[in-house]
């Protein structure tokens, strides 16, 4: 991929000392952009940043489930115990167990939850993703098709999801890969990803308003307490949001518009500001915590949004 713009520099005594450089999109409330930054039409890996899209899938595939489990299966979640109680609750509701899980076995993704888990073995339900594996393995029983194959990427459940992609993205699916935690990835354009997270929130499907809600109404099951997606979804109405592995991030506002980025190095530090400098062009203001540099035990500066990202 092409390295893009610079979004992030991180300075020391006044002196820019690294960057972080990616592609950004802000588009407006009618769909226009805003703020163009980087490649915006090559094919990326869009990760976790969209399992909202597949979560919609679910939905009009059959899966009825809770508000707050839905949220989960949104979710890259912490690993908290309330975070995996409400995994193995979705699978208690399609009469499934743990093992019915395919995903990659893994410790809890938060660094106290991780901390708590302590020397037990990574396990499927612990990790990140369980709750949209659980989610497809529950639609699975709904729909009554094979649970034991839902992760192969010509199974309805997979067809269902990349049908849902290019409905709402405008973008015809080229390039399938597998995701981390196992599942199918489908690649799609940066530009594609904004257009649809920004149709999903907008839209009046009651599906997609249905996925939406369900987020806002449970940030904590997103992601987690003091996670940035939670954290945006606390503090700004209207506001949806999820982060994606490599350095992808998604934000939408429910009759606003919309955010995507893609850090070239995969990075995450510096999220925050850029959140922060991405939402001012739309007119909204929000202080986080500044991420600070330190030298000798004193803050010498500072991870901050590119003059590009703060002016436009």
């Amino acid at each position: 991929m092409k390295v893009g713009e610079v979004l992030l520099e991180v300075t020391r005594n006044d002196l820019v000392e690294s960057v972080h450089a990616g592609h950004l999109l802000v588009i407006d409330p009618a769909g226009r952009d805003k703020l163009a930054l980087g490649d915006l039409d090559s094919l990326i890996y869009p990760r976790s940043a969209v399992k909202g899209l597949q979560a919609a899938a679910m939905l009009r595939a059959g899966l009825r489930i809770s508000p707050k489990e839905l949220a989960l299966v949104c979710a890259s979640h912490a690993g908290s115990d309330e975070h995996l109680a409400v995994a193995a609750s979705i699978l208690e509701g399609a009469g499934l167990e743990e093992g019915a899980l395919q995903n990659t076995p893994d410790k809890p993704l938060g660094i106290i939850e991780r901390s708590a888990w302590g020397n037990r073995a990574p396990s499927s339900i612990a990790a990140n993703c369980s709750g949209k594996h659980a989610g497809m393995v529950a639609t699975c029983v709904a729909a009554g098709w094979d649970v034991n194959t839902y992760k192969d990427p010509s199974h309805p459940l997979q067809l269902a999801i990349r049908a849902e992609f290019e409905t709402l993205s405008g973008e015809s699916i080229t390039k399938v890969a597998i995701d981390g935690c196992g599942a199918p990835l489908f690649a799609l354009s940066l530009r594609a990803l904004a257009r649809a997270m920004h149709k999903l929130a907008n839209s009046e499907d009651p599906i997609h308003r249905e996925v939406v809600a369900a987020c806002r109404a449970h940030p904590e099951m997103v992601s987690g307490p003091g996670r940035l997606p939670t954290v945006l979804m606390e503090r700004v109405p209207n506001l949806f949001a999820k982060d994606g592995a490599e350095g992808v991030f998604i934000i939408a506002l429910v009759g606003g518009g919309a955010i995507a980025w893609k850090m070239s190095d995969g990075s995450q530090r510096g999220a925050s500001a850029l959140a922060a400098a991405s939402l001012s062009q739309l007119g909204i203001n929000i202080e986080f915590e500044r991420e600070f540099v330190r030298g000798g035990g004193e803050v010498v500066g500072e991870i901050r949004a590119s003059r590009l990202v703060r002016h436009g």
